[in-house]
């Protein structure tokens, strides 16, 4: 697989343009900066898969940038850098700040060529494992969530995940996934019961996930049930969640049998009103997190405007939460979020029936805005199952790739193109 964009920063044309001819040539996309500012801009816009960054510019130090990027929370794909004459401690610095590795010029073609590879392949784990745990928050909570699943992660058990609805299921599951062994979701539930020995088949070695059981019939259930009995053999670890509507509910959707062979590893996700003091760090994370993805421009919230965030019961738990922060960053004037706008948005959800939040979608919502939700949840989930490929995507969704390609622009979902993947409208 060839990732959709590889930034080189460096000041000297020569290295520059020499660089960018040989990762094209391997079928990599490439786009060049030649200073510190360029670099700011281009990852912002592009959003690199990776940078190779060199140490000595005239504007700002590779060191400096690479801090920078460190600290505001922008480091999030992998960065090499890049040098001439840099010393030992030099290296260990950027490391330590967070590069990946280091490459000392003149650098060898093969040397090149794996250091970059190995890159983009750190950068796809990363990816695939979603966001790490701690990102979750700091709370007593998280902390307790976080020593529950310590334990559960050295074992092979299937695990299943209880909580309300609305909590991170997925996210939590991904904390299971090790070494970027493979992920298989069903896409579409009725393969857990038309196609389930391939489905095992193509999570050999890594982690079949199911999604929330409580929301699914009893065929479907019982397909489950027929998964578990062949797991172990597959060397598949499978992952269910059960939602349930409020902490202390039982959960009676679940078939009984089920939910006593899915009991030996059972983690439960805490409401998010039981971390008010996570608040402030998860809008920050939720309007990263759409700034890279949907190109959302992130604003900033008030204090009153967080204090009203916290004090909230938010019955839709963790996707109520970025449903409303996505809300509010779309309706920003002149780039914050004050107490009265969170207010109203609060409000109109509390006039709702907290059962119309369903599967994560509040059906509340205008059918045009309901529709466009589901269409980019749609579109999101098959990129990341077939990779990227988007000749795949297009086939699987039965859509030409140009049509994909504008639907996608559409709805603002960032997408790769793998080298040689090319639409005929560009």
């Amino acid at each position: 697989m060839r990732s959709s964009d590889i930034l080189i920063v460096d000041d000297e044309i020569g290295i520059r343009d020499l660089l960018s001819e040989i990762l094209q040539d391997e079928g990599y996309t490439v786009t060049l900066a030649e200073n510190a500012e360029e670099a700011r801009q281009l990852r912002h816009q592009t959003r690199p898969a990776m940078v190779l960054l060199d140490i000595w510019m005239p504007d700002c130090d590779g060191i400096t940038l690479l801090k920078e990027w460190a600290k505001n929370g922008q480091l999030t794909m992998p960065v090499v850098m890049m040098s001439g004459h840099a010393s030992i401690d030099t290296a260990v610095e950027a490391t330590k700040i967070g590069a990946l590795d280091f490459l000392e010029k003149p650098i060898a073609l093969q040397k090149l060529l794996s250091t970059v590879d190995r890159a983009l392949k750190y950068g796809e784990m990363q990816a695939a494992a979603g966001l790490s745990l701690d990102k979750l928050g700091n709370s007593p909570s998280i902390q307790e969530l976080n020593r529950a699943l310590e334990p559960a992660i050295k074992q092979n058990k299937p695990v299943l995940l209880t909580g309300e609805s609305g909590s991170p299921f997925g996210l939590v599951a991904r904390y299971f996934q090790k070494n970027g062994n493979p992920w298989v979701e069903p896409g579409k539930t009725e393969h857990i019961v038309d196609i389930p020995m391939e489905l095992l088949q193509k999570a050999a070695g890594g982690i079949l996930y199911l999604g929330d059981i409580s929301e699914y019939s009893k065929s479907l259930q019982q397909g489950i049930a027929f998964l578990l009995s062949k797991a172990e053999r597959s060397n598949v670890r499978i992952i269910c969640a059960a939602s349930q509507q409020s902490e202390t509910a039982e959960n009676p959707v679940v078939d009984a049998k089920l939910q006593e062979a899915l009991s030996a590893c059972m983690i439960k996700i805490p409401p998010l009103r039981s971390q008010p003091d996570d608040m402030v760090f998860l809008v920050e994370r939720i309007l990263s997190e759409l700034a890279e993805t949907q190109k959302i421009t992130p604003v900033k919230f008030s204090p009153a405007a967080l204090n009203i965030l916290r004090q909230y019961d938010w019955p839709g738990n963790f996707e109520q939460l970025r449903g409303v922060v996505k809300n509010l960053a779309l309706g920003a004037e002149g780039g914050e979020v004050d107490e009265q706008a969170v207010g109203a948005v609060l409000g109109q959800m509390n006039r709702a029936p907290v059962s119309e939040m369903v599967g994560g979608f509040n059906f509340n919502m205008p059918l045009r805005e309901l529709r466009e939700e589901l269409e980019r949840r749609y579109f999101e989930y098959h990129i990341v199952q077939e990779s990227h490929n988007m000749s795949r995507v297009a086939q699987k969704v039965g859509l030409e790739r140009t049509h994909l390609y504008r639907k996608l622009k559409q709805l603002g979902i960032n997408f790769s193109r793998r080298g040689g993947d090319k639409s005929a409208d560009e």
